[in-house]
């Protein structure tokens, strides 16, 4: 996937400045697709310059005005073709994963840490997953019935969670497996 896309979803969710789009990558979207403030910036330069944005400048008192992006008519057109064409199934790159193999050649206890770390970090992002699916789809200040741009939200939302507990379960399966050849008295010459 193109930045361009996440970008043109992204705006047609909400219309807005090139920082909001950047905190918008930094809270959900960039879940699944990231990226820097700068590469935001360049892109949505270069999809104004192709029509795909329009723009239109908002006064902002005691500060520079700014600009409030939305898709323009061929940007619809662009995520529609986008949308038609098929993709090729993600491959998994996983350098974890080569790590732990890796360690039958080395001394696997000295993964736990590692793995510890990565398991923190899958459970910080499943809490802000779930918190975000409470305050958003399935808490009391949700909105009910949900329209289908949310229904398709939280389904993609449904699936990061998925995804993290997924992971935190390998995780703990991995980090019992390192525990386990870390206890075993060692083979006999």
């Amino acid at each position: 996937m193109a930045l361009e896309h996440a970008i043109l979803v992204s705006l047609l969710e909400k219309p807005g400045s090139g920082y909001e789009l950047a905190r918008r990558f930094e809270r959900s979207i960039g879940y699944f697709w990231t990226a820097t403030h700068q590469q935001i910036y360049r892109v949505l330069k270069r999809m104004e310059h192709d029509g795909l944005l329009a723009v239109r400048e908002v006064a902002q008192s005691g500060r520079p005005d700014k600009k409030e992006y939305s898709v323009a008519g061929p940007g619809r057109g662009a995520l529609a073709a986008w949308l038609h064409e098929p993709i090729e199934p993600e491959s998994l790159r996983h350098d974890l994963a080569v790590k732990i193999r890796g360690a039958a050649f080395d001394d696997p206890a000295a993964l736990v840490e590692e793995v510890e770390r990565h398991h923190r970090a899958h459970s910080d992002r499943l809490a802000h997953y779930l918190a975000g699916e409470r305050r958003d789809f399935t808490g009391p200040a949700a909105p009910a019935p949900l329209d289908a741009g949310q229904e398709l939200q939280h389904v993609v939302l449904r699936g990061g969670i998925a995804y993290e507990r997924m992971t935190i379960d390998w995780l703990d399966d991995v980090l019992a497996t390192l525990r386990r050849l870390r206890d075993a008295p060692a083979p006999a010459p």
